[in-house]
């Protein structure tokens, strides 16, 4: 079996074993078992918030952290990047607002001695870390934070693109702390991420993104590393081909391919329930990745 297979489970966290709100079905008994047994469990996820913070949520999602051996996130590994490479440089930060939990504020204390402007023109770098608001100096409630429209939910670039513009032309880097392009929310919905201002940023308006997490492989060599464990050993679970199946092929690891998460609908999927060889077949050849397995959920 699989569970025999491996002793390092890299897993996704939204849409693979949580909604965001709460497990997902079989999902917190099946780490449970996993870790019960022996094997060791890191999250690998796109999520702006540092890592610390993503541990420390996982009670009220129904799992217990000392399940885990380590999580990587991309935000945490944007931080580390900014406080490396600009120290005493002044960032302007697309993030999310301040009344979120976690609050974007412990994303911006881990990227150390930077200053937060709201000015593009007096910035040094931009950083794509959420899509609700220009964040400006601050702790929660004094910082200013500046709506540029409900971009998550209609992803109507109107009051975005001249801020996207007007970085270019000043040959700001950006910072990319959460790669993905949309988020399926507990009621099933699609919402926009900042993965799609990345994207603009580079394609319409030739802006630099330096971007983190998955499905960049240097992410998921890092969970092997902390794992500690030859890759063969080793498997992520996940639930997208674009991030998690690619990142995975990229670094040579398997992959647990998860059919109720991001891909359900265009799959046609019953939640729960594992699509037709032919229409897993025909998802992987339209997107050009291939997992090792597919699962319907993570459960045991």
């Amino acid at each position: 079996s699989i569970v025999d297979k491996y002793d390092g489970f890299i897993l996704d966290q939204f849409g693979c074993i949580h909604n965001g709100s709460t497990a997902l079905e079989g999902a917190d008994a099946c780490v449970a078992s996993l870790a019960e047994a022996g094997k060791k469990l890191i999250i690998l996820s796109n999520s702006s918030a540092p890592s610390a913070v993503t541990l420390a949520k996982l009670p009220k999602l129904g799992f217990d952290p000392k399940d885990f051996f380590d999580a990587v996130t991309s935000g945490e590994e944007a931080a580390k990047y900014i406080r490396e490479h600009y120290s005493g440089k002044k960032g302007f930060f697309i993030m999310w607002h301040s009344s979120r939990r976690p609050s974007p504020l412990a994303f911006i204390e881990k990227c150390g001695d930077v200053t937060v402007v709201d000015s593009l023109e007096d910035a040094d770098f931009i950083v794509f870390h959420g899509t609700d608001v220009i964040r400006g100096p601050g702790k929660d409630g004094e910082a200013k934070e500046t709506d540029f429209g409900n971009f998550q939910v209609t992803g109507d670039f109107t009051q975005i693109d001249p801020i996207l513009k007007r970085a270019a032309e000043l040959n700001l880097v950006g910072i990319g702390a959460n790669p993905d392009f949309v988020a399926v929310q507990p009621n099933g919905k699609h919402t926009n991420m900042p993965g799609k201002l990345s994207q603009r940023y580079e394609k319409e308006f030739g802006g630099k993104v330096v971007p983190f997490g998955k499905p960049y492989k240097e992410h998921f060599q890092a969970c092997v590393d902390r794992l500690g464990l030859p890759k063969e050993k080793v498997i992520h679970v996940g639930d997208s081909l674009h991030h998690d199946v690619a990142g995975a092929n990229a670094a040579g690891i398997d992959s647990l391919f998860v059919t109720s998460g991001i891909h359900a609908e265009e799959m046609d999927a019953e939640f729960g329930k594992l699509p037709s060889k032919e229409k897993l077949e025909e998802t992987f050849q339209k997107h050009h990745e291939t997992p090792t397995y597919a699962i319907a959920l993570v459960r045991m």
